[in-house]
Parts: structure tokens; sequence; C-alpha cells
């Protein structure tokens, strides 16, 4: 919920995780996940300053200088109320790099997306099935941007983009979207399913398909998304041996093209997931900031797959996925029943509040609802109830 200190929660598990040693994967399509990268130890007036919003100064009756010493004041005094200081800052900083990737923009560090078309160094016996999650991860992603139906099983352009790629990785061939453009228009197929190529999708309309990818590829702003290092999912966990906190920013993005992203990154982190060992610690944490839209109840957009995958089986390879959203309302059960750990914070509605016990209650059925209503009407703000599946009992925070 606004207010509820949701993002604040979130930033303390991340910063927690870093200053283990875990490597941290960060969706941030609301821009609030950056201010992991504003950490002072010194805690001068003087680092804080250039970050301080000159009009909400003028509006506290307060120079730009005055509002930075209050912040540091505040920041200092807040730490040592949790027996913190500097050094705990400073330690963080040492633990771990920091990056922030802009795809679709060069003010950060911008990601080439395309080059996923790369074929992966991947064994089509053993990976089939993640391979292919990947290729419609990225098929859906890329059809959503040009506004063609994407569903795997029955539009036809995703079947012949799925059919292309695959055709491409299994031979050891890397493709990027002029070869892609190309071959939709000849295609090195010649049957897709029973049919004659040219029956299933004429060639009339491939080119129509073929043009509409024109477009996009022809935008001036795409070339932001072949720009910076491609987009690999152990290097953006790793760098020289160190944890990373790797925050995709997304926030400037369109909702298509954050379903793309956020699509495309899920399914290399499924990719790659399964490529590890299986075991029981935590190797890596990934975390999104409003999920809202990406999993809803009813609807499947193209990143909701691949969450899903992720709240099922990212367990078993030491894999964490932390979601977070102010609107459980709009959450798909499916998600919902497969967290093993709540944080429940202020609720906006009676609807959400119903829909939070509803599920705790499918999660196990021996929770004392009427209880449990009566303490998350009770929470203030920055208070979570934490529940978590294998205890008798959730504790407050």
């Amino acid at each position: 919920v606004t207010g509820s200190g949701k993002t604040g929660l979130g930033i303390i598990y991340l910063e927690e995780a870093l200053l283990a040693g875990l490597p941290t994967l960060i969706l941030d399509p609301k821009g609030d996940m950056t201010n992991l990268m504003l950490t002072f130890p010194e805690l001068r007036p003087a680092d804080f300053e250039p970050w301080i919003d000159e009009g909400e100064a003028r509006k506290e009756g307060k120079t730009p200088t005055e509002l930075a010493t209050e912040k540091a004041e505040q920041s200092t005094k807040g730490l040592g109320w949790w027996d913190q200081d500097g050094s705990r800052i400073r330690e963080l900083r040492d633990s771990a790099g920091f990056t922030i990737y802009t795809p679709g923009s060069t003010a950060g560090v911008p990601l080439n997306i395309i080059g996923s078309l790369s074929a992966p160094a991947a064994d089509w016996d053993q990976e089939a099935e993640a391979l292919r999650d990947e290729i419609e991860g990225f098929v859906s992603g890329l059809l959503g941007l040009v506004e063609v139906e994407a569903d795997p099983i029955s539009s036809r352009e995703h079947i012949l983009l799925a059919n292309l790629i695959e055709n491409a990785w299994r031979q050891g061939r890397s493709l990027d979207m002029a070869s892609l453009l190309a071959e939709i228009q000849r295609p090195p197929l010649r049957k897709l399913g029973v049919f004659e190529l040219d029956t299933f999708f004429p060639e009339k309309d491939r080119l129509a398909l073929a043009m509409k990818l024109n477009g996009l590829v022809a935008s001036p702003a795409f070339s932001s998304w072949i720009d910076g290092p491609d987009l690999d999912i152990e290097s953006l966990l790793w760098k020289d041996g160190k944890p990373q906190a790797a925050i995709v920013y997304l926030a400037h993005l369109s909702e298509e093209e954050r379903q793309f992203i956020v699509t495309l990154i899920l399914s290399k982190v499924i990719t790659w997931m399964r490529s590890q060992a299986g075991t029981g610690d935590l190797r890596a944490l990934v975390y999104m900031d409003e999920v809202f839209g990406f999993v809803p109840p009813t609807a499947e957009p193209p990143a909701k797959k691949p969450i899903l995958t992720l709240l099922k089986q990212a367990r078993a390879y030491g894999v964490g996925l932390l979601l977070s959203t102010q609107n459980p309302v709009d959450l798909d059960y499916k998600a919902m029943s497969n967290a093993g750990t709540w944080c429940i914070g202020r609720l906006q509605t009676e609807r959400d509040k119903a829909r939070i016990l509803e599920a705790l209650q499918s999660a196990r059925g021996d929770t004392d609802v009427e209880q449990l209503d009566r303490t998350i009407s009770g929470l203030e703000k920055r208070q979570f109830l934490l529940h978590n599946t294998h205890e008798p009992e959730p504790v407050l925070f």
C-alpha cells in the first residue's frame, strides 16, 4: 500500500542479501529501487545535497543545503535507533557492485535486448523445455511491441517466429532482427505442423508481419534496444567474483515494453537457473518492486508464465523470488499459493484484505481468520505481519 513502507522493506531485504554475499536482480517498474545507490558512509550533508529536490526545499521554506543537513541528521539518528552507523553502509558498498541498467535508453547502462537472439551454448536434448520457454518469452514480448496477438498456441505469427528461432538455434546459428525479418519472408522451413508453410501462413501475410517488425526496427528509438552489453544473467549477478545489485530500471518504458523486458529477463533467469545444480541454499535473489499487471488473475500477459514458473521451481535451484504489490486483489491465486513467506502491510481496501485472508486460509487451513483480520486491520505505517508457512504463528514486526 502507498505509505505502508513496502519499498523500504524491499530495500532492506536486498541490502541484507547483498551483505550476506548474495547477488540480486531487481526489476524496477516504478523507478523507486534506484535509491539503493544512495548510500553515504560518511553521512555528510554535502553527500545528500546533489539529490535534494529544490522544489521540495522551497516548499518547506529551506535552502537545499539546509534540507540536506536535515536529511543527513535524520539518517544518522535513524541508524542510531538500530545501533548502526556509517560503517555498515560502507560494508554494504564494499560487499557488492551496484549498476542501474536502462533497456531502451542510454540514461544508465543500456542492455542489448535483441542480442538475446544469439544461439545459446546449451544442449537441446537436455534443455529443450527451458530453451523453448526462453524463445516463447522473447517472441511474446516482441509481438506485444507491435500489437500482434501473441498466443503461443493459436497465433500463427507466434508459431512462425518461435519455429524460425528454434530452427536456427538447433543449428547453432545466431540471429539478429535483420536475419529474422529475412527468414519471415523466405523461411528455411517447408512445413509448420502438418500444413505446407505457404498454406498455414501465406507469403503476403508474412510480408505484412515483416513490415510491422521492420517499422519497429526503423524507428529512431530502436537503436537504444541494441546498445550496451548482451542480456546475460550470470554477468548481471556476478562481476569478478563480486555479487551485484543489478537494478533494471523500467519506469521510462511503455506497458508493452515493460512486459517485453520482464518476460525476456525472467525467461533467461529460468534458462540460467536450470543450468545450475540443485541446492537447498539461496544463491541469488530476484526482486520485483511492483508486480501489478504482470501476473493478474484472469488475463495472460507474456510475463505471467515465467513468474509462475519461478514461483513453482526456483527454490529447488537456490533462486529466491520476492514480489511486491499494493494490489493483492489483482494477483493470480496460483502466484499467492506458491509463496512461502508473506509480509503483509497496511491494505487499502476491504477487498484486498479479504483476498489476503482467503489466500492465507487456503495456504494453511488452521488459520484463525478473525484474529488475522483484527491484526491486519490494526497495522500501522511500516508495520508488517510476517507469515511463514513453516512457522505455527505469524509475527508482527
